[in-house]
């Protein structure tokens, strides 16, 4: 694989005095021109990650398309049309279904661990990783009010609500139905797992609408990234070690899959809110400066929030008053200016860090970690 974040985009945080992570922001050294475009792959580091995704999304799309017809009619309609198979009419659609990145995971995981036998044992574990993350974009879409989803009107906008809600709940027990189905011994562990990490990720979600509810100086950065690792980190840490108890790996080299995938996830997270703010929504299939004219708390807005600088405190006055549209640009170069982008890309840079170290101890081997890492890499390095 070609260098590593540390080595092509910033340098890690440094530990702090007392041990604990060093999450203040602060201008990284050798950090990219805040004013180009997000890090991306290289090439040849983009064209392996792309072949593992396509390569699950052949595996796991047959299971999933099973999964969804199974449904009644009204939820199976929205359940397609979410994943993008089907038109608002009904009709056949050739929209993405997203990148397939937590199912690939899992099955890159199995196959470090226990070979190309492990990953096709796994394939059902990694569609019901799958239809936990879409039941969460269903939920989150209506919380946050979000109107587009790749590329097009969210299930909210298109049939309602309520529907949209019940159509996440039908695709939380088509996973939880498929592990219970499967035959695989480590199905039960799994599903114990995927249980968890759903209240998890309700909890992070519920963190994330109560943050909203608070002034700009009553959100700490460590807060914000507890809550960022349970709303993200969670299931990518989980879709790892679902992959590795489908491989038969023990417990510790489990549990470091776990802390591998929940370091990837943060960094991941990191990535996203940075696209958020100054994304291509070309290439992103959402409207730049939407978090900013929610007013969300995302990571980079709290970190400037805490810098101590002018912008900083001009940020805080920015985010109290009721939203313009002219303003979302005015606020974005706010938070550049306070350092929120530059802290966002160094800290994804530090977590990436991490994540290897963590990864290295359930796959020693560097040749069998090739394609968990090229996942990694992929997802903190990519602009859309």
């Amino acid at each position: 694989m070609g260098e590593s974040l540390t080595e092509s985009r910033t340098e890690p945080a440094l530990p702090a005095p007392d041990g604990q992570r060093d999450t203040q922001p602060r201008r990284a050294a050798g950090a990219p021109d805040s004013r180009g475009p997000i890090g991306a792959p290289g090439p040849g580091e983009e064209h392996e990650a792309v072949m593992l995704l396509d390569r699950a999304r052949a595996e796991v799309d047959p299971v999933l398309r099973a999964a969804l017809d199974s449904l009644p009619g009204p939820m199976r309609r929205i359940a397609r049309y979410h994943f993008g198979w089907e038109q608002a009419d009904g009709s056949p659609a050739e929209g993405g279904s997203g990148k397939a990145i937590r199912p690939a995971l899992v099955l890159a995981a199995a196959d470090a661990v226990g070979g190309p036998d492990a990953r096709k044992g796994a394939v059902r574990a990694a569609a019901a990783v799958e239809l936990i993350h879409n039941f969460t974009l269903l939920h989150d879409d209506v919380m946050d009010r979000d109107a587009t989803r790749r590329h097009r009107p969210t299930a909210w906008t298109v049939f309602g609500d309520a529907d949209a809600i019940l159509a996440g709940d039908a695709l939380q027990a088509l996973a939880l139905r498929l592990l219970a189905q499967d035959a695989h011994p480590a199905a039960p562990r799994a599903a114990a797992l995927l249980a968890g990490c759903v209240v998890e990720l309700c909890t992070g979600q519920h963190a994330d609408t109560a943050l909203e509810r608070r002034g700009p100086g009553e959100v700490t950065l460590e807060e914000v990234l507890v809550m960022a690792e349970a709303k993200t980190g969670a299931l990518l840490g989980s879709a790892c070690a679902i992959g590795g108890l489908y491989a038969g790996a023990g417990e510790a080299d489990v549990a470091a899959l776990d802390a591998f995938g929940r370091e990837a996830g943060l960094a991941f997270q990191l990535i996203d809110d940075v696209i958020g703010v100054w994304g291509d929504p070309r290439r992103t299939g959402k409207p730049v400066g939407a978090d900013l004219a929610a007013r969300k708390k995302s990571l980079p807005v709290v970190a400037a929030f805490v810098s101590g600088t002018p912008a900083g405190a001009e940020l805080a006055e920015l985010y109290a008053r009721p939203t313009e549209k002219e303003d979302v640009e005015h606020i974005a170069r706010t938070v550049e200016r306070a350092g929120g982008r530059d802290w966002a890309q160094s800290q994804a840079a530090d977590r990436m860090a991490l994540a290897m170290g963590r990864l290295a101890r359930a796959v020693p081997d560097p040749e069998a970690a090739g394609g968990l890492l090229a996942l990694a890499e992929f997802v903190t390095r990519r602009s859309s």
